[in-house]
């Protein structure tokens, strides 16, 4: 059986072209060889895997191959390698110090590699500076660390410095492609991607990584063995999730997130994951960008079609809620529910979006001031108008009443409170006709512009006032009307009527005067000859359909969010007895809430029970009031009533309570 040399060592470059990701420095070193340039003290510095230590074993087989111009001589007695974190004393140092002072035999230079350098001790350190400062013409020191934080900085000042960079997704998934290629595996690029991921710009980590996947695929190595093999999350569940969220899918989207908790993912993983996936569908959003994504061109058409399904303010709310889910999940005492309710709200960004949009749709605050100060200067007109043809009755007679179509806006209005939209929008203000304008000849002018300034104000709805108004300009379009107070004036004076708005609160009018009082009643009277005839219907029903519509109206007050009262007649079931529905309660408060709510409640039963003859009767008594058990003791007492027995288990086996 031939023996098994992993991919790192076997592959393992041996010349600066075969160097992955390091261009720059390989290239670098090159021209410093040619041009006799090298200095005789580096220090090669970056994270592991990227190629320090080959880069200066490289240098040290070339330093020498240049006098002789022999690739195949090795040199190998002229390099000498030093494991800094096991030989990191003094004495360690003082050996290395006696060895500079010999000359090669072969060769014109001796390099010294100190592998991990900042490993060695303080004095280590200082034993090292005179021999590093100034070395022998003969000797090459190459110093390779990870950490170049903790090496002194009087050693870092002798030396030239080279940053290694970490290898870049593509460059990594460029190699373990040319090895799949000598090693005859048929490897997808995608799951070469995944692996090049994986390594997090080390290429020795990638190496290793693929040697264990092929181990476990075989010669075909696809993107599911990779995932399965490494339990990574990739971007098709991302994708998979973001689809849930942009269908605002919450139950399902926590399905999900349970299943991948299941299969042995960090939440914290998960959502760090999901904002980086934000971020690449933002990045696919412009092509100038596009190229940012380290990924195959199959995964970036699959990236281009899902950005398509989003928009720029949708991403950034996901990535900044992602973002921020991510730097609390470590101080958060329930993680799960962190990310859950990110999740959640993720989920609510559309959804949002579009409510919010209606709701500018339904109410235009923007039309409301030109409304309103249109609707003070109509009024302006109809006051001065009056003034003006004061002294001509007969004209005044003359002047068309406005009519409330009652039967369309009472149907209009019972239409709006049983549909199924929310309670403010479904609120209906009341109409009152249109008082006319006083004609009493000893009443004076300033009096009749207060009164109808007092029942527009108080009275009317301001789509009312509109449509009344443009009746009256209407009927006498010949009239023109100079209008000579300025706009603001017309402002304050609908000021009332904006505060109100859209729900306008209704004032009684006054009762100092006699007058007024007339005038009460009189609008009392025109309102309810004006109510639409209830039309008469006396179908037979049970008391099961009773219990049902009772039932479904419960259901449709809390659905349009009044719970309170949908728990008051939740509380009781209602009883029949010929026409009349009975319903008993424990205390007066109940009573009331549902006598407010009577009139809507008993026209939702006539229409659905097809009878307009059923009547409510409302008892209240107090001995149905339930008493509850609140303390340890209270709840002994309510179960010892239950069974008798318990006590005598207590006093059996002498328990407290």
């Amino acid at each position: 059986m031939e023996h098994f040399v992993v991919s790192a060592r076997k592959y393992r470059p041996q010349t600066f072209k075969d160097v992955v990701g390091q261009q720059a420095i390989t290239n670098t070193l090159a021209n410093a060889i040619n041009n006799n340039h090298l200095a005789q003290a580096l220090l090669f510095t970056g994270p592991r895997g990227v190629g320090k230590t080959t880069c200066a074993r490289i240098l040290a087989k070339m330093i020498n191959q240049r006098e002789t111009q022999d690739p195949d001589e090795d040199f190998a007695f002229n390099i000498f390698e030093l494991d800094a974190a096991s030989n990191n004393s003094v004495d360690d140092i003082r050996n290395l110090i006696d060895q500079v002072r010999i000359p090669p035999q072969v060769g014109n230079y001796k390099v010294y590699i100190i592998d991990e350098v900042h490993m060695l001790s303080q004095s280590a350190f200082n034993a090292f500076l005179k021999t590093l400062e100034e070395p022998p013409k003969h000797a090459i020191f190459i110093l390779a660390t990870t950490e170049k934080h903790k090496i002194i900085p009087t050693i870092l000042s002798r030396c030239q410095i080279f940053d290694f960079k970490r290898i870049t997704v593509t460059d990594a998934k460029n190699y373990l492609g040319y090895i799949a290629e000598q090693e005859n595996v048929n490897a997808e690029d995608d799951a070469l991607h995944i692996i090049a991921q994986k390594a997090d710009g080390a290429m020795r980590d990638a190496l290793s990584i693929y040697d264990r996947v092929v181990s476990f695929s075989g010669n075909d190595l696809t993107r599911q063995a990779v995932t399965e093999n490494l339990n990574v999350l990739d971007y098709d569940t991302y994708m998979q999730v973001t689809d849930l969220i942009l269908d605002n899918n919450i139950p399902q989207l926590l399905v999900k997130f349970n299943d991948i908790l299941s299969n042995g993912f960090d939440g914290h993983h998960f959502i760090a994951g999901l904002a980086s996936h934000f971020r690449d569908l933002m990045v696919c959003k412009d092509q100038r960008t596009i190229s940012l994504l380290e990924v195959g061109e199959q995964t970036k058409a699959k990236y281009f079609e899902q950005s398509q399904k989003t928009s720029h303010q949708f991403l950034l709310e996901a990535i900044e809620l992602a973002n921020s889910c991510d730097l609390k999940y470590k101080t958060s005492h329930n993680q799960r529910l962190l990310v859950e309710l990110c999740l959640m709200q993720l989920a609510s960004i559309t959804f949002g979006s579009e409510k919010k949009k209606t709701e500018r749709k339904i109410v235009p605050a923007a039309n409301f001031e030109q409304e309103a100060v249109s609707i003070s200067s109509e009024k302006k007109e109809l006051v001065r108008e009056n003034e003006h043809d004061n002294s001509s009755p007969s004209e005044e007679n003359n002047l068309p009443k406005p009519k409330v179509a009652t039967e369309s806006c009472a149907k209009e209005e019972e239409e709006q409170y049983y549909s199924e939209e929310s309670p403010a929008e479904a609120t209906s203000q009341p109409e009152i006709p249109q008082q006319e304008i006083p004609q009493d000849k000893g009443e004076s002018v300033e009096d009749s512009k207060e009164e109808t300034k007092t029942e527009i104000k108080a009275e009317q709805p301001v789509s009312e006032i509109t449509s009344k108004i443009e009746t009256a300009r209407i009927a006498e379009p010949e009239k023109k009307v100079e209008i000579e107070e300025p706009v603001n004036e017309a402002i304050k004076e609908i000021e009332p009527a904006k505060k109100s708005f859209p729900e306008i609160k209704r004032e009684k009018v006054s009762g100092l005067s006699l007058k007024s009082i007339g005038k009460k009643k009189e609008l009392e009277e025109q309102q309810k000859a004006m109510m639409p005839t209830e039309k008469v219907m006396d179908d037979d029903f049970t008391e099961e359909t009773l219990v049902t519509e009772w039932k479904n109206y419960t259901e449709k007050l809390k659905r349009k969010g009044e719970k309170i009262l949908a728990s008051i007649f939740e509380s009781q079931t209602p009883t029949l007895q010929d026409r009349e529905i009975h319903l008993t309660f424990p205390n007066e408060t109940m009573k009331i809430d549902l006598e407010r709510e009577e009139n809507r409640l008993m026209s939702y039963l006539k229409a659905k029970l097809r009878n307009t003859h059923i009547t409510l009767n409302i008892h209240v008594d107090e001995a149905t009031s339930k008493k509850y058990a609140f303390t340890p003791q209270e709840k002994y007492e309510k179960l010892k009533e239950a069974n008798p027995l318990l006590d005598k288990l207590r006093a059996t086996f002498d328990l407290d309570v």
